[in-house]
């Protein structure tokens, strides 16, 4: 009976949803809350399901690239698409952001980015804005969370399998092999300092190595640039930031890293946090260091007058969310995720 009634909820729910957006009133609503606001999405991996790749990514932090197709038409219907640049402007100049701006931004620094969103964001003239982590570019193997994922996709991988290698107790939730098991032992692996991590692993390099290569290079990375997505950096080495032994490193090292891999060799002056943890002395850091703008993963919505903040919440979401049972691609869903978030400025 419980069940019953929570499907019966949910469907209502899903009714309501529907309503609102094709009535066009939640549509209103945004027009009018969200009219003086910079809404910047948050991205990782785009792929085609026929892609070799497609087996072993984290579906958590991958989008099918027809949907980003959907998503960017979505945003040319209800946002103005603005790029990296004229934030700054808006910020250095006092220029004015219009209404309801919006901007694209993509973590990490995938080869996918330039496979499958490249393309269909110069399709529709939409300008973009990656964060590479400086030590990946050019390695061919993904970072070790998305390595023990493929593994486990593919089936090389037991969670059992991954607990016994870990130092210290057993875990309770030892005997489970489901995606919610792994990512708990993954979050235990976090924890590790790097030598430990290492050790842990490698009895598995076999298993975590799907022989594909995942990470941009720097000619790939030249190819984006031009193409209209400027660069920005995501730390060092993807260290989360209030763990980092050498903060200077993911810092200012880090832009002059990427900066050598850029046409003209230019520092970028943007970039966003490595698994979105940092704290206020962290983001003023960062900002001394020469990042004219900092992003973080906090899901708000930027106020932009009388000008933009320095520091920026992103907001993300998972596929499974702006799409129903089906797979099908659902703009009501995606509205109700966007246009109710908090509006806050960060500094």
């Amino acid at each position: 009976m419980m069940a019953e009634t929570f499907g019966s909820a949910v469907m209502l729910s899903d009714i309501v949803k529907k309503a609102l957006y094709a009535s066009g009133l939640l549509g209103l609503y945004h027009a009018v809350r969200n009219r003086r606001t910079l809404t910047v999405i948050m991205f990782h991996r785009v792929l085609d399901p026929t892609d070799p790749r497609w087996a072993s990514c984290d579906p958590d932090y991958t989008l099918e690239a027809n949907l980003l197709d959907r998503c960017i038409a979505f945003f040319k219907r209800h946002y103005t698409i603005v790029s990296v640049d004229d934030v700054i402007a808006a910020r250095s100049t006092g220029a004015s952001l219009p209404d309801r701006a919006l901007l694209v931004t993509f973590d990490d620094g995938w080869s996918d980015n330039v496979d499958f969103a490249l393309p269909r964001l110069r399709a529709q003239s939409v300008p973009g804005l990656l964060f590479v982590v400086a030590d990946v570019v050019g390695r061919r193997l993904a970072f070790f969370q998305e390595r023990i994922i493929g593994g486990w996709r593919l089936g090389k991988l037991k969670v059992a399998e991954l607990i016994a290698a870990l130092p210290g107790p057993t875990p309770a939730f030892a005997s489970g092999n489901d995606i919610g098991d792994l990512r708990r032992a993954i979050a235990a692996l976090e924890q590790l300092d790097d030598a430990e991590r290492e050790q842990a692993l490698e009895p598995f390099a076999a298993a975590l190595d799907d022989g594909k290569r995942h990470m941009a290079t720097s000619d790939e990375l030249k190819t984006l640039e031009r193409g209209g997505i400027a660069i920005g950096v995501h730390g060092k080495t993807h260290t989360p930031m209030t763990r980092a032994i050498d903060l200077d490193a993911e810092l200012g090292g880090a832009r002059a890293e990427v900066g050598a891999h850029l046409d003209g060799g230019k520092a970028p002056l943007t970039m966003s946090f490595p698994h979105g943890r940092y704290d206020a002395p962290i983001a003023e850091r960062a900002h001394a260091a020469g990042y004219e703008l900092v992003f973080t993963s906090d899901p708000i919505l930027n106020p932009v007058d009388p000008q933009p903040g320095w520091l920026l919440g992103r907001v993300g979401f998972e596929q499974s969310g702006i799409v129903d049972a089906q797979g099908n691609f659902r703009e009501d869903k995606l509205a109700m995720l966007l246009f109710r978030k908090t509006i806050r400025r960060l500094a």
